[in-house]
Order: structure tokens, then C-alpha cells, then sequence
């Protein structure tokens, strides 16, 4: 091993590498500018999802480990088994409660996705009636729901019109909208929602396809009837960050077109495409850094990944608001396909992917420039005041090792590099055989670091803090 300074040692990292696999090592560079703020990180931006899948609270107890994330937000499918009109006139949330408790326990904010379909108001069983049968009464039971949490003190929520309309049951989903009857319900819905919370966040469509016309058919009619829209809110399902990255650059040329309107933009369910298993356990916690990347760089308000944890469901239970067929196919998808977008598993163990958040939650405070030659190989650099020290996390986003030369600019003062490495083969969850201690590095000024080796999918977390603290 060679040391570039007496300050450096132990650089490069080899997790079971041949000699062999350096000869095809590849090489790239990270420029580091401590001194190029670019304004808050904001990481608790890159948020997390639950639901569509039981009454029951799904997670609770992984408040601990959830809340260790610092999500801002927490999407929840506010869906017809929580029976939320079981009859005319009587509102029933104390279940709905248990699982908004369980988020606000993780220290953030429910992102309520309306799915209600009360047989009081849609006695049919059929996705394609999309509206009720009352609009007065409609409007009456959103205003009572979102009253109800007012009076909890939960005022300004994010109240989300509907979940994947574009598919319906398929999506989890009870209604099936088209263009031209997605605005009507969604113009009846935000005005009951802001009567009971003027200063609720509403938005929608929640689409699974962002190319639907529903969008564009809602941007129109809000622009042209002027009907609050605070956010828009699609989904993508893609083992290719690039093609998230491209939902949000598609989104906001059609936000381009309507510049009376400026919606927040939230991807509110993303993750690797679920029919394609990872054939590497290394890919998916990687993925998850490099998609947190390039919202970043697309200057994406909100996302939530979803899920925080697979579960299993009710058929019966779905069979109650959902037609047989629709009710089979979910209960098939959760059931009997394998499933790997949790967090933690069917049995409630922490999957690599966590600690892949985990480390995105360590990037605080200020957002500092961080630039790549390679196309793959990409960095988070933060300063957080409030505890004193920078934060890097870089990682290599392809199937190829890659050795990274780390160019220092700007750099203050002395600092001491306590490093971890995202080991996501490894045989045990434990935290500190996850996220594996590596040699310190101490770093002065003027100093440069190069021959950092990161294998494929590899993911390193620096904690630089002063020297002598």
C-alpha cells in the first residue's frame, strides 16, 4: 500500500479483489470545493413511503430506525379498509390515527394520498365510477377527515387527490380516472380540504405513468379555473437513476407551459423496477445514492421512496372495495411475488438499502460542491454548523472498480477523516458490520488525496471533523 503523505494511510479499500480486477480498474476524479456553498442540503427532502396494503400500522416497531433517517415526510395511502365513513354521517379515524401516530412518532409529517372509496358514496364496486354519488356529501366527508387533524394540530398537511388514477386497481388504487374526469373530482376534493385548512398543501395526480394526460388535463384546468395546485406528484418504478432523473426533467417542461402555476414537485413512490430482481445485492443501496443525486440535481422538491416495509395482504379485505380481479392481483403481487422495496423485509429485517439512507442522513447542513469527470462516480459534500464538521459521501454507481483521485480545494482547516464503508454483502445487519470502520485519514490545507478505490456499487461515508477534537 502506498501512502501519498506521512497524513494518509490505508487508502485503498479491496473487498476481496483480485489483482486481477485492478488491471481493469478505471479511473476518475472528485474535486472537493469547501469553500463553494451551493445552500442547504435539505436531505430530509429525500423522504420515505407506506401503505395501500393494510389498516394496520406496518412498521411500529421500527419507529426508533425510521426516525434515525430524519424523513420530512411520509406518504400515506389513506385507503377504504382504515372504514373512514362506515356509515351516512359517522366518521370513524381512530385506525387511521394509529397509523398517522406511527409516523408523527418518526419524527415527520404525513403526505395523506386520498384512495377512499365509502360504499355510502360508491355503492358499486367498479374503478371506472370515479364520482360519488353526493359531491355535498363527498366535500362533507373530506372536510370532517381533514378537520379531524386539524383539531389534533396538524395544520399545513400535504393532502394528495387520489393515488396512480392512470391504472387503478392495479395500482392499489379504487378509481380508475381519465383526462377529462380527474379535474372535476380533484377541484371538489381541494375545496372541501381547504375550507376545513386553508393552509393545507394540495396536489396531485399521484400518477404512475408521468406521461398521462391527466397531468397536463389537471395543469390546464387549474391554470384556467384558477383551482389551487401546491404540488404535482408522479411515481416511477426504474433499476435506471437516469430515467427517474428523466421524470423530473419531463415534469417540469409541462410545468414550463402553465407559468402561472408553481407547484412543489414531489416523486412520491420510486425504486428499482420491481419485476427485475437486483442480480447484485451491492446494486440497490446504490441506486438508492445515486437517484438521491440526480433529484438533487434536478432540483426535485420531495420524494418518498417507497416502501419502508413489505407486507403481506388481505384479499377479503380488498375484495370489500375492489373487484375480485383487482382484489387477486394484489393480493398476488404482495403474496406470492418476490418482493425486495422495503426497507425491512416480510420478517422485519433491515435490508442494505436502510443503510444507504442511513448515510444520506448524515449529509447536513450547508451543501458544498462536490464535481465528478465520470459519469458514475458522484459525491455529496456538506458543512454542518451545528455539529462542526463536513460530511462526504461518494460512491461508484457501475459494475467496473473504479480508483478516484479526491482533490482538495478550499479546505479550512486540519480536519481528521473517520471513515465507513457500505458493506452490503456482508453476512450480518449489525450496524458496524454494515457500515464497516475503515482507517482514519487526516487532512491539513493544501493537501490532496488520490487512489481512494472504490469497488462496483461501492459506497463510502466521511465524517471529517477538526483535528485534536
Amino acid at each position: 500500500m502506498t501512502l501519498k503523505t506521512p497524513y494518509l494511510s490505508a487508502l485503498v479499500l479491496i473487498l476481496g479483489a483480485s489483482s486481477a480486477s485492478y488491471s481493469q480498474t478505471r479511473t476518475a476524479t472528485l474535486d472537493l470545493k469547501f469553500d463553494k456553498p451551493m445552500g442547504p442540503v435539505a436531505m430530509d427532502h429525500i423522504s420515505l413511503g407506506q401503505g395501500g396494503l393494510s389498516e394496520y400500522p406496518m412498521w411500529d416497531n421500527r419507529i426508533a430506525e425510521v426516525r434515525a433517517l430524519h424523513p420530512r415526510l411520509i406518504r400515506l395511502f389513506v385507503q377504504e379498509y382504515f372504514d373512514i365513513l362506515p356509515a351516512s354521517d359517522k366518521y370513524h379515524f381512530d385506525t387511521l390515527d394509529q397509523s398517522v401516530d406511527e409516523i408523527l412518532q418518526a419524527g415527520a409529517k404525513p403526505l395523506m394520498s386520498i384512495a377512499i372509496k365509502p360504499k355510502v358514496l360508491f355503492p358499486v364496486v367498479d374503478e371506472k365510477i370515479v364520482d360519488p354519488q353526493d359531491y355535498a356529501k363527498w366535500e362533507e366527508l373530506i372536510f370532517q377527515m381533514v378537520n379531524h387533524y386539524k383539531a389534533r394540530g396538524l395544520v399545513g398537511l400535504y393532502w394528495e387527490v387520489a393515488n396512480e388514477p392512470d391504472i387503478g386497481e392495479t395500482g392499489g388504487s379504487p378509481y380508475f380516472f381519465k383526462a377529462e374526469n380527474y379535474p372535476r373530482y380533484y377541484q371538489h376534493t381541494v375545496a372541501a380540504i381547504l375550507r376545513a385548512d386553508p393552509q393545507a398543501h394540495v396536489g396531485g395526480p399521484a400518477l404512475a405513468g408521468w406521461k398521462s394526460p391527466i397531468l397536463p388535463a389537471l395543469l390546464a384546468f387549474c391554470e384556467r379555473e384558477k383551482v389551487p395546485l401546491s404540488f404535482v406528484s408522479w411515481h416511477i418504478y426504474d433499476s435506471d437513476p437516469i430515467a427517474v432523473e428523466g421524470t423530473i426533467k419531463g415534469v417540469k417542461a409541462l410545468l414550463a407551459n402553465h407559468p402561472s402555476l408553481h407547484p412543489e414537485t414531489i416523486l412520491d413512490e420510486w425504486n428499482m423496477a420491481l419485476t427485475v430482481p437486483p442480480t447484485d445485492v451491492r446494486i440497490q443501496p446504490a441506486f438508492v445514492v445515486e437517484t438521491a443525486w440526480r433529484m438533487k440535481e434536478q432540483g426535485l422538491d420531495y420524494s418518498c421512496y417507497y416502501h419502508i416495509r413489505d407486507y403481506h395482504v388481505d384479499r377479503d379485505r380488498f375484495a370489500a372495495f375492489f373487484s375480485l380481479r383487482g382484489a387477486s392481483f394484489m393480493a398476488s403481487w404482495w403474496n406470492r411475488m418476490p418482493q425486495y422495496s422495503g426497507l425491512f423485509d416480510y420478517q422485519d429485517r433491515v435490508r442494505p438499502a436502510y443503510f444507504a439512507f442511513l448515510l444520506l442522513s448524515r449529509a447536513t447542513g450547508q451543501r458544498l460542491r462536490a464535481d465528478s469527470n465520470d459519469t458514475s462516480v458522484h459525491a455529496f459534500l456538506s458543512y454542518d454548523e451545528s455539529y462542526g464538521i463536513y460530511n462526504l459521501l461518494l460512491w461508484n454507481y457501475s459494475a467496473t472498480p473504479v480508483t478516484v483521485g479526491l482533490n482538495v480545494h478550499g479546505l479550512p482547516v486540519a480536519v481528521m477523516a473517520k471513515r465507513r464503508s457500505l458493506d452490503a454483502a456482508a453476512p450480518s445487519d449489525d450496524e458496524n458490520v454494515r457500515l464497516r470502520p475503515m482507517p482514519d485519514v487526516a487532512l491539513k490545507p493544501g493537501e490532496k488525496i488520490q487512489q481512494v478505490h472504490l469497488e462496483p456499487y461501492g459506497i463510502e461515508s466521511w465524517s471529517l471533523e477538526p483535528r485534536g477534537r
